[in-house]
């Protein structure tokens, strides 16, 4: 059977019959649950954890028990990235089993400083949105939101640095460690080619595109990454590789990897393509873009509207159809 041909029921099936299994871990977020990746090999190997809560704990220890093992039988657990619905649980996790933590090494100081790292990074998008024109107001409410989220997450102590193109070496196979940065800077695939199998994380999602996020660098200096064009080339590594099932940190399994990242990369160019439009007809702040898109939801998700907006401008600025026009207080982008 080809993997076109898989439904995502029977892909996970055959990753069951390789000794993989997906834990869907509930979230209190509107993402819904995330996917956890059971590894039954030496060592026993969880892929993300889920959010730091009750029923997230509740639902691992279900999920575990499931395939006969507990939290205490775990011995290494691997990140994918850096985002709290999928790093809340994984303390509790080595506490419970004394388990090893591994992820991408340039992450380690951000997840070991998990507390002031994320009020770092609010501060960051404050500023960031102020700047392209959304009202203070708004901006500090955000701000309120955010923080309010932040006890989902906690601080992770990285036992096991991994560099990119590492492989990681089990009793019954070898994943290799990719970095994918782009909807996190942090954002790391594990990949299996002797299965054929890529654990994506929120890289590469099957029912959403997931937003690249402008987001402070690994080293904390506070300068803007081109986030969108640095998910863009992420992509195209991943579509290059002869992956037949990815699994993704949310939603069912993808089966063409290909197809999908050629359907992202048509959405990012059509909206390109409007934004220039709204672009052409007077000069805007992000903000004012992101109005006229997606009215007003720019306001209740402003910093998500804000994040997909620049992105695009980025895009637009690196081929030389628009530049930014900064007065000293907000951004404006205007046609050249």
């Amino acid at each position: 059977m080809s993997t076109e041909e898989l439904t995502p029921e029977a892909a996970l099936e055959q990753a069951a019959l390789a000794g993989v299994h997906c834990l869907p871990i509930s979230t209190p977020f509107a993402i819904g649950r995330i996917n956890a990746y059971l590894i039954e090999d030496k060592p026993l190997t969880l892929i993300d954890a889920g959010p730091n809560s009750g029923k997230a704990l509740e639902d691992l220890n279900a999920q575990l028990a499931r395939h006969g093992h507990a939290i205490e039988d775990l011995e290494l657990i691997l990140v994918t990235h850096q985002h709290l619905d999928h790093i809340g649980l994984v303390e509790i996790a080595v506490e419970h089993s004394g388990a090893e933590v591994g992820a991408i090494g340039a992450a380690a100081r951000r997840l070991r400083n998990f507390d002031e790292e994320a009020v770092a990074e609010d501060e960051y998008a404050v500023s960031v949105m102020l700047r392209n024109g959304i009202p203070e107001d708004v901006a500090v409410a955000l701000k309120s939101v955010s923080s309010s989220y932040h006890g989902w997450g906690s601080a992770v102590n990285v036992t096991r640095p991994l560099d990119d193109g590492e492989t990681i070496e089990f009793g019954d196979r070898t994943l290799q460690t990719l970095h994918r940065p782009g909807h996190s800077p942090s954002d790391t695939v594990f990949w299996d080619e002797q299965r054929g199998l890529l654990f994506s994380g929120d890289h590469l999602l099957s029912n959403v595109s997931s937003n690249p996020l402008i987001t402070l660098p690994l080293d904390g200096e506070r300068r803007r990454v081109q986030t969108l064009v640095t998910y863009l080339d992420s992509l195209r590594k991943t579509q290059a590789m002869p992956a037949e099932i990815v699994f993704g940190g949310h939603g069912e399994p993808i089966t063409d990897h290909v197809a999908l990242i050629d359907a992202r990369f048509a959405s990012t160019e059509r909206r390109k393509e409007k934004i220039y439009r709204l672009i052409t007809e007077r000069s805007r702040s992000g903000y004012e873009l992101a109005q006229a898109i997606w009215g007003n939801v720019a306001v209740t998700q402003a910093f998500l509207t804000l994040s997909e907006v620049i992105g695009h401008t980025d895009i637009l600025v690196n081929e030389g159809r628009v530049r930014e026009a900064d007065d000293g207080s907000v951004i404006r982008f205007e046609a050249t």
